[in-house]
């Protein structure tokens, strides 16, 4: 039987991460693992074995596979940071609204509390094939902004997570974050480790440190947000009872520019640096046909992942910092609802290369 968002009756917290091996996921696992709960990890393949966490294998994109995975589990808490790259938005809307009303369906008839859904700023800019195209909200972004007159799975996976939600009678979440900089290797979308792999193919043949993006991204104010603070927000949104049924932005809470931000970064790497030079030179071009020099760096630093490609997403990076507009956002909606968690940006990047380093990534 639910009682609310938080609690369940009869059962200890038990969490399942759906995604567990991408950058909010494996944030995910090591917070709640840290804070004492049991957690279902839930991916195609098993990451690495820690104390609390049981992985379980399934193919999000099979309501068959779900079922059978989830079938004998009984989570009183779901974190979804799950989403599948298709080549067009109808695609995209199709398998990942469909990942999310299959899984929430396997889980009918459970002691599910309380659903968290991972989005981003998508909902606010449009889709990747209309990004930042059309008319949208002026900046700060606020949540009660109406949606965009738009396809758009984000929009979809909503959708789905509500009627689950009045069907199963469980409370929910919306997460809207910005880019997300964590731990991860080989998703699709890590500005952090696709900067960290930059720099060290720059300083390894004697290049600068290109800023890939436009002038309005180089002089305008943006903000990001740090995998384990994303973390902390999902977790109190679902144990706190003020924050059920409720989509929340979730960002850093500071602002910066990264004709600011450039700079210190490339610092950090020991490399010199260009900035915004008259138009964008993305990493898509500079850094194709890189993944041999990458395996040369890999053996001779002995590092641990020798391709290229699991750990660059050039496509996304060049997608974030060449958008032609500001993007800001509002955290006060999670403030007022008692939300104080916060990152200085620049911190949650150099202590990333670190741990980076650490684990033999970069060198």
């Amino acid at each position: 039987m639910t009682i609310g968002a938080g609690t369940t009756a009869g059962t200890e917290k038990t969490a399942l991460v759906v995604g567990a091996t991408g950058i909010a996921g494996s944030a995910l696992v090591d917070t709640l693992s840290g804070q004492g709960w049991s957690v279902l990890a839930l991916s195609r393949k098993p990451g690495a074995e820690r104390p609390g966490v049981r992985w379980l294998s399934a193919d999000l994109t099979s309501a068959a596979s779900l079922a059978d995975a989830l079938g004998p589990e009984n989570p009183s808490h779901v974190f979804f940071t799950a989403w599948s790259r298709q080549d067009t938005e109808e695609e995209n809307i199709s398998v990942n609204a469909g990942m999310v009303r299959d899984l929430l369906a396997a889980l009918r008839g459970k002691d599910v509390a309380h659903v968290a859904l991972m989005t981003g700023l998508k909902h606010y800019l449009g889709p990747f094939e209309a990004y930042a195209a059309g008319e949208m909200p002026d900046t700060p972004f606020h949540e009660e902004e109406p949606r965009l007159p738009v396809r758009n799975f984000y929009y979809a996976q909503e959708d789905e997570l509500w009627a689950a939600a009045a069907g199963q009678g469980f409370t929910w979440s919306v997460h809207r974050a910005h880019t997300v900089i964590g731990h991860a290797v080989g998703n699709a979308m890590n500005m952090g480790l696709t900067l960290a792999a930059q720099a060290t193919l720059c300083r390894e043949s004697g290049e600068p440190f290109v800023f890939p993006g436009s002038e309005t991204q180089w002089n305008g104010l943006t903000d990001m947000t740090d995998a384990g603070l994303l973390a902390e927000h999902m977790i109190w949104a679902s144990t706190t009872p003020a924050a059920a049924n409720e989509a929340f932005n979730i960002v850093n809470g500071d602002v910066f520019r990264w004709r600011w931000m450039w700079p210190k970064l490339a610092a950090y790497f020991g490399v010199k640096w260009e900035g915004y030079e008259g138009s964008p030179r993305p990493l898509e071009q500079s850094m194709a046909g890189r993944e041999d020099q990458w395996r040369d760096i890999a053996a001779r630093h002995n590092l641990s992942e020798p391709d290229l490609n699991r750990l660059a997403s050039w496509w996304h990076t060049d997608g974030d910092l060449g958008r032609g507009i500001e993007v800001v956002t509002d955290m006060g909606k999670s403030r007022d609802a008692g939300f104080t968690g916060y990152r200085r940006t620049l911190d949650a990047f150099t202590a990333l290369f670190d741990r980076y380093k650490a684990e033999s990534l970069i060198p």
